[in-house]
């Protein structure tokens, strides 16, 4: 069981965070409703009474929404960017003082257990997909930041200020949850993935294998002598697989056969790794041809994605996978 408690701005935001926080109140003490509670905060509104309520919550949010304080000036004039980051900055400081405690001892007043989210929206303003992911990556870092939710723009009414996109930008929405995949499983970061002069993500290939085709210079790997780090980085190997080889290692040479019980998406991977000292891969280790080679082999149509449900489940590398794999 668990519920999203949330509400538009009334009055002002003290007077809806005080509200907020008398109904998660009501829900815990007098209803004794113990289910999951995901709170949104505010911006705005008084810390002291987000304070509250997060001793009530399971997890809190704050959406950052657009990518840059321009954009959100334009097209959100009633917001404001420090509203928004210094309650997400309190919430985050909170948490690390909880789990510090916590440490210490098991009676530690709760405060958002779950963590903080937020979102962001994908394509209603000009920032690139660079822009995007630094954002994320300087919140994961700065905030605490349990998870940043991607939502591609969607237009529900006609307006001068915002893009006349003919579909939402799934694809676009799906790459940035791929990257964000690797930034907090994969030991990634923002700048390995995209740069300013190259500041989107490739639409034909996944962001882990565009980041090996531009870095051929680490492949081929030898599956039984390569680091687990560099295991993380070839292209159909996730971090289960990855721990599985790591394992399995220990006890003996790994054959190619051997992969795919472990989990490795061969149809990938063969291109960058070698086994035994053989390479199946079936091209030379060029750029141009392996590229060939994965683009042919996968769906190129707008996605929906799993992750935006699920926190244990997602795709990478074309894949179902889970932070374990």
């Amino acid at each position: 069981e668990g519920l999203f408690l949330s509400s538009a701005v009334m009055r002002s935001p003290d007077y809806t965070m005080e509200l907020l926080l008398k109904t998660i109140m009501i829900l815990r003490e007098e209803y004794r409703f113990n289910g999951y509670i995901h709170l949104k905060a505010i911006p705005g509104a008084d810390y002291s009474l987000i304070a509250r309520a997060g001793k009530y919550a399971d997890r809190m949010s704050v959406n950052i929404e657009l990518p840059s304080r321009q954009s959100l000036k334009l097209l959100a004039p009633d917001k404001n960017f420090d509203d928004i980051l210094t309650p997400m900055k309190n919430i985050g400081q909170a948490i690390s003082q909880y789990r510090e405690e916590k440490k210490k001892s098991r009676k530690a007043a709760s405060f958002v257990p779950a963590g903080q989210s937020t979102q962001l929206i994908v394509g209603a303003s000009p920032e690139p997909d660079y822009r995007i992911l630094k954002i994320s990556e300087s919140l994961y870092e700065r905030f605490n930041m349990r998870r940043v939710y991607y939502s591609a723009y969607v237009p529900v009414n006609s307006d001068n200020l915002l893009p006349a996109l003919r579909r939402p930008p799934l694809l676009r929405e799906h790459r940035l949850y791929q990257a964000d995949w690797l930034l907090r499983f994969y030991k990634f970061k923002a700048d390995e993935l995209l740069s300013g002069e190259d500041p989107n993500f490739d639409i034909e290939l996944d962001p882990k294998a565009n980041w090996a085709l531009r870095n051929l210079e680490y492949f081929p790997v030898e599956i039984n002598r390569a680091d687990y780090e560099l295991l993380l980085r070839v292209p159909g190997i996730g971090v289960k697989s990855a721990g599985r080889i790591a394992r399995a290692r220990r006890n003996g040479s790994i054959s190619y056969h051997d992969l795919e019980k472990f989990g490795v998406v061969l149809k990938r991977a063969r291109f960058f790794i070698t086994c035994q000292g053989k390479y199946y891969g079936g091209v030379p280790v060029r750029e141009d041809l392996i590229r060939s080679r994965l683009v042919s082999g996968q769906d190129r149509e707008q996605l929906s994605l799993f992750s935006q449900e699920s926190e244990d489940w997602f795709y990478v590398d074309n894949s179902l996978t889970n932070p374990d794999g």
